[in-house]
C-alpha cells in the first residue's frame, strides 16, 4: 500500500506516534545535592571502579540487568521492504514499548545506517557492552544469518534475531498443540512451506529440530527439489526429493500449510487435496496467504491461523520476545539457545491449555478455551510474563549458559 492508502486504513496512526512512543524515566531519586553526588560526581566513581575490578557487577551497578537494544538497518522492516534506517524507527520504538509493556523490560531502539555486513557488526559490537541482550529486527535475508551467528558467537549477552526464531517459536507451540488437537504424530505429517526468507528457514528448522521429518519448501522460483542448481547454502537444507510443478502438486496429501510469502498466494482448490484436519498458518502481513474464512468455507475441518489480531490463532512474535530475553536476563545468561526457544514454545503450548483467567476473559469480551480456534494463548495473557521467562530462564541453567 502506498503512503496515502495507509493514511487512509489506518486513520489514527500518525497522531498515535506525535512525539514517539518510548522515553526515559528515572529508577533513583535526585532531589538534593547528596543525592546528584551520589548520582553523578563524585559517588559515580565507587560503581565505575567496582566495575573495572569485577566486571560482572556492572548487572548489579547499572541498567545492564534490565536493558534490551532492538537494532536494525531497515532492510526488510514488516511488510514494506527497504526502507532504511531512519523510517524503521517507528518499528524498533514499538518493540522497545512492547518489551516494557508486556515483560517490564527496559528497551532503546537502535538504527543503524549500515548495511555492510562487516561494518554493522563492528557497530553492534562497540555498542554491546551497554546492554543485557540484543534483539536484531528487520534485517534481510540472507545478510541476517550471518550477522546473527557472529555476534552470538563473538558477544557474552543474548543476541536474537526475532524475524527469525520469534516466528519459529510460536508457530512451533502452535503446531505442537494443533497437531494433538488432531490426533497427528509429528514424524507422519507433510509440511508445505511458502517463502524462504529468514522467518520460513528459521521455522523450518525448528520443526525439524522438532521431529518433523518430511518439509517441501517453495520459493520464488519453486520448489526447493533435488533438479535446482540455484540454491544457497541455507536453502540447501531443505532440498526435497519429488517434483512438485505446482503448489497444489506439493499440497496433495500436505497436513501443514506454514505461508510466510505474499498475499492471497492460495486458492480454495489448491487445498482441497490435503490430508483431514489440515493446519493452514498463512501469516504474511496485513493480507495472508488465504483468508481465514475463505479456508473455513472450502475446508471446515481445518484449523487456521494468521498474523493478525482479528481472527483466532494469531501467530504474534510479542509471545515470545519480551518474556524470552527477560528470562535470560533472569539467569545473566551468555546466549539464547535452542534449549531456550523450544523451552519458549512448550511453556506457549501448555500455556493455552489452561483455563483463561477472568481477567483475561474481561479483556477478550468472551470466553474461550483450548481448541481449533484457541491453539496459542492470547498476547494479553497476564501469566505469560512469569511461565514463559521462568521456562527460558531454567532452560538456561539447565544448559549452561547462565551465570547466576
Amino acid at each position: 500500500m502506498d503512503l496515502e492508502s495507509l493514511k487512509s486504513a489506518y486513520p489514527k496512526a500518525l497522531s498515535y506516534h506525535i512525539g514517539g512512543k518510548v522515553g526515559i524515566t528515572p529508577r533513583k531519586p535526585l532531589h538534593s545535592i547528596d543525592e546528584l553526588g551520589l548520582a553523578y560526581t563524585p559517588g559515580v566513581a565507587v560503581p565505575c571502579k567496582q566495575i573495572e575490578a569485577e566486571p560482572l557487577s556492572a548487572y548489579d551497578y547499572t541498567s545492564k540487568s534490565n536493558l534490551v537494544a532492538v537494532i536494525s538497518n531497515g532492510t526488510a522492516v514488516l511488510g514494506l521492504g527497504d526502507i532504511g534506517a531512519l523510517a524503521s524507527k517507528p518499528v524498533m520504538e514499538g518493540k522497545a514499548i512492547l518489551f516494557k509493556t508486556f515483560a517490564n523490560v527496559d528497551a532503546f531502539d537502535i538504527e543503524v545506517n549500515e548495511k555492510d555486513i562487516d561494518k554493522f557488526v563492528a557497530v553492534v559490537k562497540a555498542i554491546s557492552p551497554t546492554f543485557g541482550g540484543i534483539n536484531l529486527e528487520d534485517i534481510k535475508a540472507p545478510e541476517c544469518f550471518e550477522i546473527e551467528k557472529r555476534l552470538v558467537n563473538e558477544l557474552d549477552i543474548p543476541v536474537m534475531h526475532d524475524d527469525q526464531h520469534g516466528t519459529a517459536i510460536i508457530s512451533t507451540a502452535a503446531i505442537i498443540n494443533a497437531l494433538y488437537l488432531v490426533h497427528k504424530k509429528l514424524e507422519d505429517i507433510k509440511v508445505v512451506v511458502f517463502g524462504a526468507g529468514a522467518a520460513a528457514i528459521a521455522c523450518a528448522k525448528m520443526y525439524k529440530a522438532l521431529g518433523i521429518k518430511h518439509i517441501i519448501m517453495f520459493d520464488s522460483k519453486g520448489a526447493i527439489t533435488e533438479q535446482r542448481n540455484d540454491l544457497n547454502d541455507l536453502k540447501k537444507e531443505f532440498v526435497c526429493k519429488g517434483h512438485y510443478p505446482t503448489f497444489k502438486d506439493a499440497l496433495n496429501g500436505a497436513d501443514v500449510i506454514l505461508g510466510l510469502s505474499k498475499a492471497d498466494l492460495l486458492k480454495p482448490e489448491d487445498i482441497m487435496g490435503m490430508n483431514e484436519s489440515p493446519l493452514i498458518f498463512a501469516l504474511s502481513n496485513p493480507t495472508p496467504e488465504i483468508m481465514p474464512d475463505v479456508v473455513k468455507k472450502a475446508r471446515p475441518d481445518a484449523i487456521v491461523a494468521t498474523g493478525r489480531s482479528d481472527f483466532p490463532n494469531q501467530i504474534n512474535n510479542v509471545l515470545g520476545f519480551p518474556y524470552i530475553f527477560k528470562g535470560a536476563l533472569k539467569v545473566r545468561a551468555s546466549k539464547i539457545n535452542e534449549d531456550m526457544k523450544f523451552a519458549a514454545a512448550h511453556a506457549l503450548a501448555n500455556l493455552a491449555r489452561e483455563p483463561i483467567t477472568q481477567k483475561l476473559e474481561g479483556i477478550l469480551k468472551k470466553k474461550v478455551s483450548f481448541g481449533k480456534e484457541y491453539i496459542i494463548p492470547s498476547a494479553f495473557d497476564e501469566r505469560l510474563d512469569e511461565v514463559v521467562s521462568n521456562a527460558v530462564a531454567e532452560a538456561a541453567i539447565k544448559s549452561g549458559v547462565a551465570r547466576i
